[in-house]
């Protein structure tokens, strides 16, 4: 499986996104820059974190503007999954992949440590080799991860099952514990928590790994089902 990893000015979590997937994973990986307009090449499309555009005006206001955002897009549209972490969960907010926005953590301070995130959903090609409801240790390292939306926007996120996770001790304020949420479709996940950077025990967690594990289990299940 082949894997765009889209940089940004300002992106700082590249390089970790593309270790857990060349080295990690033992999966191929590209870095693609914020300028290019064709991702056809790719199965699957990172979003990494960091301060794109230095988060001028908001954050992922600008890189949502990008001119490869048109092209996430069009291969989202494909069903091809699209992964945004941190940043990337931002840049889908503002770019309408994803509903709702992000505000300043409640505590107005960076936040950056380990946390008990639980899995509320194992069928979607993100979380099929978790268990349902299990918690599992991930990164975070934000200062605007405080996820917000309207009640009807939250109705409309339970009805069709898009949050895949909560905190298990909310560090942000986010409504309703929100870590990380889906389309409808399933195939776009935005996540404040960075699994990339929970790879390998010696980082404290490999829970990170079992995400890209799923997105590449899924990825080949419909590759064979479809030749």
């Amino acid at each position: 499986m082949k894997f765009a990893v889209v940089v940004f000015p300002g992106s700082n979590c590249d390089r970790d996104m593309l270790h857990a997937i060349t080295d990690a994973l033992q999966e191929e990986a590209s870095f693609v820059w914020h300028t290019e307009t064709d991702l056809s090449p790719y199965d699957g499309i990172l979003l990494p974190g960091g301060f794109s555009h230095g988060d001028y005006l908001r954050s992922g206001a600008m890189g949502a503007t990008a001119p490869i955002m048109q092209a996430v897009k069009q291969e989202a549209a494909k069903g091809k999954p699209v992964l945004g972490v941190c940043n990337g969960f931002q840049i889908l907010l503002e770019a309408g992949l994803l509903p709702g926005a992000m505000l300043r953590n409640e505590s107005l301070s960076f936040i950056c440590r380990n946390i008990g995130i639980k899995v509320r959903r194992n069928n979607t090609m993100f979380t099929s080799k978790y268990e349902q409801g299990e918690e599992i240790i991930l990164p975070i390292a934000h200062g605007e991860g405080n996820y917000f939306c309207d009640d009807q926007t939250y109705e409309a996120l339970q009805r069709n099952n898009q949050i895949l996770f909560t905190y298990s001790n909310n560090p942000n304020g986010s409504v309703q514990d929100i870590a990380g949420i889906c389309n409808e479709r399933g195939n776009v996940l935005g996540m404040m928590p960075h699994p990339e950077r929970a790879v390998e025990s010696l980082l404290g967690s490999t829970d990170g790994l079992t995400l890209f594990q799923s997105i590449v289990s899924n990825w080949r299940e419909s590759h064979v089902l479809n030749t």
